[in-house]
């Protein structure tokens, strides 16, 4: 009885780790993810009756430079204070926050090289999460002895 727990354990955890992987490969489209956000609002706003026409949160394209910015800064803050050992965020993180930044690059100079640091920054976001997965067994796996 106690292995089929562990295999139920087991199975419940691979689906939770792929449909989580399911939901990061949104991220390599910022186009889908934007589209879905203003999708998703737009229904909100028909449920209460409000009829919205076109693309409600396009202002944010305008902002983005400043947000990205704000998080290339917070990103180098983390990364001293980790350099310091004063932070307390894992390798892990840093790396998948750098490959998204990567993947996020919002420069129309930077356009001719979307390829690129798209490649970039997912093979950042990658191996930061089959090392999380690593750990994350290793910890099962030691739980379980």
């Amino acid at each position: 009885m106690a292995k089929f727990t562990s295999l139920a354990a087991m199975r419940d955890r691979a689906m939770s780790g792929l449909s989580g992987f399911s939901g990061l490969m949104g991220v390599f489209s910022s186009w889908t993810v934007c589209h879905n956000v203003c999708t998703a609002a737009i229904a909100l706003l028909a449920i209460i009756g409000i009829t919205v026409v076109g693309m409600p949160l396009l202002f944010l394209q305008k902002v983005a430079v400043p947000f990205w910015t704000a998080a290339v800064l917070l990103l180098g803050v983390l990364l001293v204070l980790k350099a310091k050992k004063m932070g307390c965020i894992s390798s892990n993180a840093l790396m998948l926050n750098a490959g998204l930044i990567v993947i996020g690059t919002p420069f129309q100079a930077a356009k001719q090289f979307s390829y690129s640091l798209w490649s970039i920054g997912g093979a950042l976001v990658v191996v930061s999460l089959i090392s999380l997965l690593k750990v994350k067994l290793a910890n099962a796996k030691v739980s379980e002895k």
